[in-house]
């Protein structure tokens, strides 16, 4: 009887253990199969490429981008006993007011941006703080109501895009443009409109995002080693110009004045390295901010050095009798009738503003005679003109490097057989240029007969310094050398005697022409002008192309009055800041 309980017993403890051992392999079963929200062995880190700066021949960043964060904090998980401490704190280190955070964490409850454009060194500080706040248990740690686990959610700084920054206000605008922002997935980046931003909005945009993957240490840092996995971060490219500041400076502030002193609707100047076609200033009387453009801004967005063309009036004389020169049509020291400063041709009556009786060929341009130039020019053929424009770059794109470009137009070979379109055409009237397609064809006349092309960007550089240099183009022969020779010492004529005598620097060679044209309103000439004045000014060892549009001056319609004196002051500031030396002998 003994032994049957003992046996009993014993049967109950076997079962008792063998129940035991199922919950618990039952129980492992379950863990083992059930997702767990335990912290992941491994962590990932991301970081966004930002955009390449545009940089002055000087060394100064013009554009430049700087990375933009943001604040969160869920209001849910401060200590109450702690939030003014919370407050003081987030306020010494991002700069809002104490008040201005309180409001914002008073509008909800939850999660709260506290600030969408936190600077980069600011949210360097900000994780410092919040990994400090952490520490002295300024947040709580609350049960998570999804997966019943306790956590703490503190202030997190998150990268939230990029903004585009222009140091020197409105320095080099228009040329320069202006970028909009996009919103992708909670990040902002920038994308250029207009200008040099839009030109080389390719290069300049970021290449590559950073990121990285590897095990996590015990403050949640990635650890790299063998096993972690990094893909660099490749931001854009820089872009190098070949404007300096502090001479564009110099030279906008000189229009600026100017503008004010002609009562002008803008003032526009080109100066360019006439043997390379870099550009040293392109500069308008008309700028914007390009973060905070207005609506009276609009009509200044366009690169009217560009963008704007015009019938360019006496400043074509040269190019016309320098055509007939390359063709021997004519001799410059050839006599022309000046019909006493009125001409009948065919149905039109063609005048002067001074009145000659005959004069020299080369003469004609020196005294800017619309009669003696419209009687020179019927020896080209109408292929002839047309052609010889064209070599000049008429009609054609004046540089790759800026955009939206207006190239204008020129007659038909067919319509430039009609004598009047002939005539009007060889004293600018009938076709329609743009200021840097004129100061590319001057080029010709200071280098020899080889047009060169303006240059405004002279490099790209990547984030680790290497400089890949952009070649120059190719020089065009638009004319023989000895034609260029000659149309250059009449040039300098038409400065020491002619109409371009304000021009006139001692000890530089100063030559050009100056131009003056009517405006088309409506189809119809009115009593609005635009001047011009193109040239050069050279010393023993530099060469310069200078170009000057005034458009619409109400003070005077002459551009030896308007555009000339533009030309001499910013020859007075190329001398001062060394880019020319005067040979004067005392």
């Amino acid at each position: 009887m003994v032994n049957r309980n003992k046996s009993k017993k014993i049967l109950l403890l076997y079962v008792l253990i063998s129940l035991a051992f199922l919950v618990f392999l039952s129980v492992m079963l379950l863990m083992a199969t059930k997702a767990r929200n335990m912290p992941s062995l491994y962590t990932v880190e991301s970081s966004k490429a930002q955009r390449g700066s545009i940089i002055s021949a000087d060394g100064f960043h013009i554009a430049t981008s700087k990375k933009l964060y943001k604040a969160i904090v869920d209001t849910r998980y401060i200590d109450p006993n702690k939030k003014e401490l919370f407050v003081k704190l987030f306020s010494i280190y991002s700069g809002i007011k104490e008040k201005a955070v309180r409001n914002r964490l008073a509008k909800r409850k939850g999660i709260v941006v506290l600030s969408y454009n936190v600077p980069q060194i600011q949210a360097h500080y900000l994780k410092t703080l919040a990994r400090e706040l952490r520490r002295f248990k300024v947040f709580l740690e609350l049960k998570n109501p999804r997966t019943g686990l306790l956590s703490v959610h503190g202030l997190s700084i998150i990268e939230s895009g990029e903004s585009r920054e222009y140091p020197y206000g409105t320095l080099l605008t228009p040329i320069i443009g202006y970028p909009h922002k996009i919103e992708e997935d909670g990040y902002t980046s920038i994308k250029g409109v207009k200008g040099l931003e839009k030109r080389f909005d390719d290069a300049l945009s970021p290449r590559q995002d950073g990121y990285s993957r590897g095990k996590r240490d015990v403050n949640s840092y990635i650890i790299l080693n063998k096993d972690s996995f990094t893909k660099p971060k490749m931001n854009g490219l820089d872009i190098k110009l070949t404007i300096p500041v502090s001479f564009q400076i110099r030279i906008e502030k000189m229009l600026d004045a100017m503008k004010k002193e002609l009562q002008a609707k803008e003032v526009m100047i080109a100066i360019m390295n006439s043997q390379k076609g870099d550009i040293y200033a392109l500069a308008s009387s008309n700028r914007y901010l390009p973060k905070a453009i207005k609506r009276s801004d609009y009509p200044s967005l366009n690169s009217n050095m560009i963008e704007y063309s015009f019938e360019p009036g006496s400043v074509l004389k040269p190019i016309t009798f320098s055509l007939l020169l390359e063709h021997k049509l004519v001799n410059p020291y050839d006599l022309v009738n000046g019909h006493n400063g009125r001409f009948r041709m065919g149905r039109k009556v063609i005048t002067d503003e001074h009145k000659f009786d005959w004069l020299s060929a080369e003469n004609v341009i020196v005294y800017s005679s619309n009669i003696g130039m419209a009687q020179l020019a019927q020896r080209l053929s109408g292929y002839e003109f047309h052609k010889g424009l064209k070599s000049f770059g008429f009609s054609t794109k004046s540089t790759p490097d800026l955009i939206y470009e207006k190239t204008g137009s020129i007659p038909s070979a067919k319509r430039l057989e009609n004598q009047i379109y002939k005539a009007t055409c060889a004293y600018g009237y009938g076709i329609r240029a743009n200021l840097m397609q004129l100061l590319r064809a001057y080029s010709a006349f200071n280098n020899n007969g080889r047009m060169v092309r303006p240059k405004l960007v002279q490099s790209f550089i990547d984030e680790h310094g290497n400089i890949k240099k952009i070649a120059y183009e190719k020089q065009v022969q638009v004319i023989k050398s000895a034609t260029a020779q000659r149309m250059h010492k009449i040039l300098i004529k038409t400065v020491n005697e002619g109409t371009g005598k304000k021009a006139i620097t001692k000890g530089l060679e100063i030559g050009g022409k100056t131009g003056t044209a009517h405006i088309v309103e409506k189809g119809k000439y009115v009593r609005k002008y635009n001047t011009a004045f193109m040239g050069f000014a050279n010393d023993k060892k530099h060469k310069y192309s200078i170009g000057v549009v005034v458009i619409q001056p109400k003070k005077s319609q002459y551009a030896s009055q308007t555009a000339v004196p533009v030309f001499k002051k910013a020859v007075d500031i190329m001398v001062d800041e060394g880019y020319l030396q005067p040979n004067i002998v005392k």
